[in-house]
C-alpha cells in the first residue's frame, strides 16, 4: 500500500504511441534477424547441419533438442523463430523439424513452474499456484505422447506425418494464393536491413564461409535480443491491465477465456508472462484451476504467431517456412480439440497436476529436481549421450 503512490511519483510512463512505436522498430530487427540467419546458413551449403539436424535423426532427439534450447533462452518464439529460419535455409526439413516445434512447446513451460517456487514457504498456496502451473506441463506431455507417435506413424504410412501433411496443404493454399510469390515492399525492406548487415559482416571476416557464419550468428543474436526488448517493452503496459482482463473474464470459461489467452499473449509476445500471471492469482485463490486451464491453452496458441511472424519474413522456401510455422499452430489446435473440448479427456491434465501438486507439497524438493531434471539435464544427459554413440 505504501509502494503504489511512490510507483506512480515516480519516472513518468512512456506514452502508448512511443511503446507502439519501439515495438513495430524491434519486430522490424526480429524479422530482419530471421533474414540473416536464413541467409547466413543458406551461403553455407544445404548440408552444413546434416550431421546434427538430418532426417534420419532419432525423433526424440530432435523432442530433447526442441526443448533444451528453449529452457536456456526461456522462450519457445526464439525457438521456433529459428526453426523457422533452418527450414527456410534448406538445413532442416519440415519432418525433422516437427519434434523440435514439439520441444520447444514442452520447454516454454518451465518459466510459469519456477514461478510456482515462490509460494513454497506456504503449503495451501503451493499446491493452488504448483497445480496451476504444471497443467500446462501436463497439457504439453499429454499432446507430445499421443501427436508424436501419431506423426511418425502416418509419416511411415503415406510418407508425410499427419502435421506436417495438414500444414503442408494449408501453406500450399496459401502459397497459391499468391502470398508467397507475391514481391513485397516490406520484404524488400527486411532484405535492405539484412543486406546492411550483411556487409557488415563480409567487411569484418572478408566474405566467404566466415562472412556467411558470422551472418547467421549476427542474425540469431538479433533475433534473440529484438524478441526480448519486444517482451520487456510490452511487459510494462500489459502486465499492469493483464490481471485486471483475466479476472474479468473469470466466469467466462470456455472459448472466451481461450481468446482472452490468446489476445494477451500476442500483445505480451511472450506465453510465458501470460501463464505466469495466473500462477500467483491461483496460488492467492483468486482463480480456480479450471479457470486458468483455458487461458493457458489460449497462451500456447497465441505464441504461434511469431513463428508465423517468422515464415512470413524467410527470404527463400516461404512456402516451406510457412508449413512449419502452420504445424506449431496445429499441433496447438489438435491438442485443444483432444484434451480439452472432450469433457472427460478435459479433465485428465487436471487431474495429473492436482496429484502431482500434492506429492511436490509433501516433498518440496521433488518439485526442484522435477524442473531441473525435465527441463534441463535430462533432455542435456539424453542428447549429448546419444551424441557420443553416434558420432
Amino acid at each position: 500500500m505504501i509502494e503504489q503512490p511512490a510507483l506512480r511519483s515516480g519516472r513518468k510512463e512512456r506514452p502508448l504511441w512511443v511503446t507502439l512505436l519501439v515495438t513495430l522498430i524491434l519486430l522490424y530487427c526480429f524479422l530482419v534477424g530471421i533474414n540473416c540467419l536464413g541467409g547466413g546458413m543458406k551461403s553455407l551449403g544445404k548440408g552444413a547441419m546434416d550431421a546434427y539436424f538430418s532426417d534420419s535423426m532419432n525423433p526424440i532427439l530432435a523432442l530433447l533438442v526442441g526443448i533444451l534450447a528453449t529452457t536456456l533462452v526461456q522462450s519457445s518464439s526464439v525457438t521456433t523463430s529459428l526453426v523457422v529460419g533452418f527450414v527456410a535455409a534448406g538445413q532442416i526439413s519440415i519432418s525433422a523439424a516437427v519434434p523440435m516445434i514439439m520441444g520447444a512447446n514442452i520447454g516454454t513451460t518451465v518459466t510459469n513452474t519456477v514461478a510456482s517456487m515462490a509460494h513454497a514457504s506456504r503449503d495451501a498456496e503451493f499446491r493452488r499456484a504448483f497445480s496451476a502451473a504444471t497443467c500446462h506441463d501436463f497439457f504439453n506431455y499429454l499432446s507430445v505422447l499421443l501427436l508424436l507417435p501419431v506423426e511418425l506413424i502416418t509419416r511411415a504410412i503415406f510418407g508425410v506425418g499427419f502435421l506436417e501433411g495438414l500444414a503442408s496443404g494449408v501453406a500450399e493454399l496459401l502459397s497459391g494464393a499468391g502470398g508467397a510469390t507475391y514481391k513485397s515492399p516490406v520484404k524488400a525492406a527486411f532484405n535492405a536491413g539484412k543486406d546492411v548487415v550483411e556487409s557488415a559482416a563480409d567487411t569484418l571476416t572478408g566474405g566467404g564461409q566466415a562472412g556467411a557464419i558470422l551472418l547467421a550468428v549476427l542474425g540469431f543474436f538479433i533475433i534473440l535480443l529484438a524478441l526480448t526488448s519486444i517482451v520487456k517493452i510490452m511487459r510494462g503496459p500489459v502486465v499492469t491491465r493483464m490481471e485486471k482482463y483475466v479476472t474479468r473474464f473469470l466466469g467466462a470459461g470456455g472459448p472466451i477465456a481461450i481468446f482472452v489467452g490468446i489476445i494477451l499473449t500476442i500483445m505480451a509476445q511472450s506465453s510465458s508472462i501470460t501463464t505466469s500471471i495466473l500462477v500467483p492469482l491461483a496460488g492467492a485463490g483468486i482463480m480456480s484451476l479450471e479457470q486458468i486451464y483455458p487461458v493457458t491453452l489460449g497462451a500456447n496458441i497465441g505464441t504461434t504467431v511469431t513463428a508465423l511472424l517468422a515464415a512470413l519474413a524467410a527470404p527463400e522456401n516461404a512456402e516451406a517456412a510457412l508449413t512449419i510455422a502452420l504445424v506449431h499452430l496445429f499441433f496447438n489446435l489438435a491438442g485443444i480439440l483432444i484434451w480439452y473440448v472432450p469433457t472427460a479427456t478435459r479433465q485428465v491434465p487436471l487431474r495429473l497436476a492436482r496429484r502431482f501438486a500434492d506429492f511436490a507439497t509433501r516433498s518440496k524438493k521433488w518439485a526442484v529436481a522435477y524442473v531441473v531434471m525435465a527441463f534441463y539435464a535430462l533432455p542435456a544427459a539424453v542428447f549429448f549421450v546419444a551424441e557420443a554413440f553416434t558420432t
